[in-house]
């Protein structure tokens, strides 16, 4: 039976919390003996951590025996219960609550569903996110590239339409308005084998002339310099090259 609860220390914080938080989100009660509002808050904690089965680790630290961490916490008032997850504080809050906010609480520090399919990767998963959440960008994107592979564009633009702020996502829209332009034919054929640095290349060397797709190709460059990250040094050579084709 996995462990839901456990008791933690100064010894042992930044094991049983800090890095345990990158396997799953951590709960810490900070809670004394002779605080009342503590013992009305704790069991419904340990029930909350308990139903998650193993999803979400509940750990208890005593103010009075572990008054270090109480002060680097900040701590004024107990209870005081903060969720660590990927070693950082993301949530927290003071007092006493009743079961349902505890409910809530554990609940938003657990992926949803549509994070659960996308995380998966499969086709099937990735339409069942997007069905429950249509403009999520990290369920649109991969799938929009399935599609594209397969020489279904206009499934791809439906697909892609209901998302917003997505450098890849517009980018990848704008690849499959290019199709079918003679002129770009080598360079979106090197994309979609994966040949990007030469397909990068070869649309960096077309955008200052290009006559009515200048936006499109720009699109599509910033979408999988956005794909490879700023520190890929592809990405930092093209972005150089993107600037000096726009200005």
């Amino acid at each position: 039976m996995l462990v839901a609860v456990i008791d933690v220390s100064e010894a042992d914080f930044e094991s049983e919390v800090v890095e345990r938080s990158t396997e799953l989100p951590v709960v810490v009660d900070f809670w004394a003996e002779w605080c009342g509002p503590c013992r009305q808050l704790g069991p419904l904690l340990e029930r909350a951590a308990s139903e998650r089965e193993g999803r979400v680790l509940l750990a208890k630290l005593d103010t009075d025996t572990n008054p270090n961490l109480a002060a680097a916490f900040q701590i004024r008032g107990i209870p005081a219960v903060k969720a660590f997850s990927d070693r950082r504080l993301v949530d927290e809050f003071v007092g006493a609550k009743d079961r349902d906010a505890v409910e809530r609480f554990f609940d938003e520090l657990l992926p949803s569903q549509a994070d659960e399919l996308v995380a998966s990767g499969e086709e099937e998963d990735l339409r069942r996110a997007l069905e429950l959440e249509p403009s999520r960008a990290d369920a649109a994107v991969p799938l929009a590239r399935m599609l594209i592979a397969r020489g279904e564009g206009e499934d791809a633009l439906a697909v892609l339409e209901p998302v917003s702020g997505s450098f890849q996502a517009d980018g990848l829209a704008s690849r499959v308005r290019l199709e079918g332009d003679g002129e770009l034919a080598d360079a979106l054929a090197a994309l979609d084998r994966g040949e990007l640095e030469r397909a990068l290349d070869e649309l960096l060397v077309a955008l200052p002339t290009a006559e009515g797709t200048r936006e499109d190709i720009r699109r599509v460059i910033v979408g999988e310099l956005d794909a490879l990250g700023p520190e890929h040094p592809l990405a930092r050579d093209a972005r150089s090259r993107l600037a000096a084709a726009l200005y």
